[in-house]
This record gives structure tokens, C-alpha cells and sequence, in this order.
């Protein structure tokens, strides 16, 4: 950005000053058009930001504020910050994560929701749908980012950690972090890239699954995502869950699959498994890949809850057990998959609402029938 700044006096008069000294008034105008054509394209962008936010101060959005959460009618539309753009939220994407959220996990105040495709308000892809990564740095050139903006000690993280999410009707987010949404690929596919990417960081942290067996514990969304994507990489995949329902839909995309109560005793006496997956959402889910593992195995953790877990860590000595952490990944990967059609979504749609009955959403979300429930933001405005 040149050297302008933006001044702001108490009665709400704004004005950005550029070089020279040269200032342009925005209260009567907020002509970016003219910014733009001399060369002072982030002046533009601020000042399209500025108007867009005088037009409406106010929005919905459901927060979570010490443990209480609510469907505000009055929220703030949030105001971008020197590398950030808006986005207006089209669709959003309940997921594991947002219900931990609400019950304690990261002790987050704020926004929840960080699944969403929107259309970007400025910036070099205004006017087109977008989804976003959801680790946010605040500096424009952090000598960390973006190769490392997952794990940036400066990081805030969108509707999780010190940064509001997408449970509203706009979402304020760094530029850097958002990804054109091919043409032909719809928003209830695309607000399945995080989810999906998320799986795909599996290949990206242990690339080597090709025939080997591979347990995924947990049929729930994330489960039957990591399933396919390890499949694809030519793994020898096995889901293990709790629900013939949900364990019917991963057989008719070839997967091996068990139910929980069924599992072999051979199984945990032989151990026979390389590679155990941990989707299950649950504290148990770690206790089940530790007998399920082959010494020397691997085992992925996908899996956050709320509270503390306690479990003997002696036999992953012993073992010699490698763990491994498995959370964010590559949205352009995730979205290519979608554009080719490589990864089923749309049959874990198992409801939608709109904003307005988003509490209604959440509790549906917590059933353990409901695979992804989805939040139309625009629906039910007015």
C-alpha cells in the first residue's frame, strides 16, 4: 500500500490522506474508481470497504460468549483490516469442531462457523465465490506465512481462536487466505473444501498408504472423507463405526467396512493394522487405535474434544507407536478434487436452515443420525 493513511474523527468524518499530501474527501463521494485509475488500488479497496460498511452497520450472527450462545440480530459488520477483505457468507457447514466449541473447547468468545463459501466484496476476486483458509495471520508479510501460517505464533484462527467465523452474514478474512470456487462446482459442494482439504493433509504429512492397511475408526463426516481420500492413494481402507446407516453409505463407495460391536478379537490380538485414522469426534476414539495398531504402527489423530483426556502412554513406548497430529490442509488440492468429481459429498447433506434457525441446526447436528447440516445465510433475510 503507498504511504496513505486513514483518519477517522470523532462525528464519523473519513478522509485518506496519500502522497504529497494529497487527500481525498470520501463522505460525499467514496469514488475508488478514481483511486483506482491513479494507481492507488488499496486506497480503492478501503474505501469500497468504508461504504460498503456505512450502508449497514448491523448484522446477524450467532456467538458464543462465555459458554452462552445466541442468535444476535445486531452484530457488527466487521470491519477489515489493512490485508482483509469482506466476504458475504452465501453458505455455511456445521461441523464436530463448532459443537466442541460450544462446550467448552479453546474457551472461544466470538463467532462460530468457519466452513463457508461467500462472495468476496473487494479485492482481486470481488464479486466471485470464494471459500477460505481458516489460520489468519495479521501481518501482511510475516517472515513465517504463508508456508507456515498453520502453526504462526501470531495466528488467529476463523470462528475457532480469537477471530470471528462465518455464522454470519459477513466475515472479514486476509486475502491471502481465500480461494476462487471454480465455476461448474456448487456451493454445496464447495463448502465441503475444508472438511475435505483437512483429509487430504493426511497424504501431504504420510504420503506412503499405498497398500497398506489402513483403519479409519469413525463413520461420521470427516471418517467417510479420510476414507476416500485414502483409497484414492491406493490404501487398503477399512471403516470402523458405530452406525450401519452411515457405514452403508461407505460401502457403496467400495469401502471395507465393520461395525464397532463386530470387530474381530483377531484384530486386536494380531494388531495387523499399519496405519489407524482416528475420526471418531470422541475421547475413546485414541484408547480403540492403540489396540488396533501394529507395533511400530502409525496412528493419526483427527480428533479434538472438550475436556481432558487421560490415558497410560507406556505401551506407545513400548510399542514403539509413532503419533501422528493431523489437522489443516491444502485447499487447492481439496478443491480440485471437487471440480473432477474424485470425492463424494453431496450424500452427507442431511439437512439445511437458515440463519434464523441456526440454534435449531445445531441441536439437529448433534444427532448422531445428521452427517453435515448446513446453514443457508441468506435464506430466511428479512
Amino acid at each position: 500500500m503507498p504511504e496513505c493513511m486513514n483518519i477517522r474523527y470523532a462525528a464519523g468524518h473519513s478522509c485518506y490522506a496519500g502522497p504529497a499530501g494529497k487527500v481525498w474527501d470520501l463522505v460525499m463521494s467514496h469514488d475508488a474508481r478514481r483511486f483506482a485509475r491513479e494507481g492507488l488500488e488499496e486506497v480503492a479497496r478501503a474505501a469500497e470497504q468504508d461504504k460498503m460498511v456505512r450502508k449497514g452497520s448491523n448484522m446477524r450472527a450467532f456467538v458464543l460468549q462465555d459458554g452462552v450462545s445466541r442468535l444476535r440480530e445486531d452484530a457488527p459488520v466487521p470491519v477489515p483490516g489493512p490485508h482483509e477483505v469482506l466476504v458475504r457468507v452465501l453458505l455455511a457447514g456445521i461441523c464436530e469442531t463448532d459443537l466442541q466449541l460450544m462446550q467448552g473447547y479453546m474457551q472461544f468468545n466470538g463467532t462460530l462457523g468457519h466452513e463457508f463459501v461467500g462472495i468476496a466484496e473487494s479485492g482481486r476476486y470481488t464479486g466471485q465465490r470464494v471459500v477460505g483458509e481458516i489460520n489468519c495471520c495479521p501481518v501482511a508479510r510475516c517472515a513465517r506465512c504463508p508456508e507456515n501460517r498453520r502453526h504462526c505464533p501470531r495466528r488467529t484462527v476463523l470462528g475457532i481462536l480469537q477471530r470471528d467465523g462465518a455464522f454470519a452474514e459477513y466475515v472479514a478474512i486476509p486475502e491471502e487466505n481465500l480461494h476462487p470456487v471454480p465455476e461448474h462446482v456448487g456451493n454445496d459442494r464447495a463448502v465441503f473444501t475444508e472438511p475435505l482439504a483437512a483429509a487430504f493433509e493426511i497424504l501431504e504429512q504420510f504420503p506412503q498408504v499405498t497398500e497398506r492397511r489402513v483403519l479409519v475408526l469413525g463413520d461420521g463426516r470427516l471418517g467417510y472423507l479420510c476414507a476416500q481420500v485414502l483409497a484414492s492413494a491406493g490404501a487398503r481402507v477399512c471403516v470402523v463405526g458405530k452406525h450401519r446407516a452411515k457405514l452403508a453409505r461407505c460401502a457403496a463407495r467400495d469401502l471395507q467396512t465393520c461395525l464397532l460391536e463386530d470387530v474381530p478379537r483377531e484384530w486386536m490380538e494380531q494388531r495387523s493394522a499399519e496405519v489407524v485414522v482416528d475420526c471418531t469426534g470422541s475421547p475413546t476414539g485414541f484408547e480403540w487405535a492403540c489396540r488396533l495398531v501394529q507395533p511400530r504402527g502409525t496412528i493419526i489423530l483427527k480428533t479434538t474434544v472438550a475436556g481432558t483426556q487421560t490415558l497410560s502412554l507406556a505401551p506407545l513406548v513400548i510399542d514403539e507407536i509413532q503419533v501422528l497430529g493431523s489437522r489443516c490442509g491444502p485447499f487447492s488440492v481439496a478443491l480440485r478434487a471437487l471440480a473432477e468429481e474424485r470425492i463424494e459429498v453431496e450424500s452427507l447433506i442431511t439437512a439445511r436452515y437458515p440463519l434464523t434457525r441456526i440454534v435449531e441446526a445445531l441441536e439437529l447436528a448433534c444427532r448422531p443420525d445428521q452427517h453435515k447440516v448446513l446453514v443457508d445465510i441468506e435464506v430466511g433475510h428479512g
